[in-house]
């Protein structure tokens, strides 16, 4: 065998090994691809969790402002009527 050959054989074996790392390796395209929709997954997660936060931050911040919503929570979730006061419910 040529001096050519043996050197043409070695760089065709190291761009095989290069592009085989390059694709499936660590590190490779298809690792990248699979952390890139993990990110995208996280960050949806985030933003669906700083939604419920600024609800709750702005229902405590209604609850510490007076008693109007306090009273609001209060009828609607437990039912509750003031004094003195007549309750009706209409049946549909």
């Amino acid at each position: 065998m040529s001096a050519y050959k043996i050197i043409s054989i070695i760089i065709v074996l190291l761009i095989a090994h290069l592009q085989y790392r390059l694709w499936l390796g660590d590190g490779g395209i298809k690792q990248i691809e699979q952390y890139d929709q993990k990110l995208q997954d996280l960050s949806l997660q985030v933003k669906e969790k700083k939604e419920r936060n600024d609800q709750l931050y702005s229902e405590v911040l209604d609850l510490r402002k007076g008693q109007d919503a306090i009273e609001e929570r209060a009828r609607y979730e437990l039912g509750m009527i003031k004094e003195n006061e007549t309750f009706f419910q209409v049946l549909e």
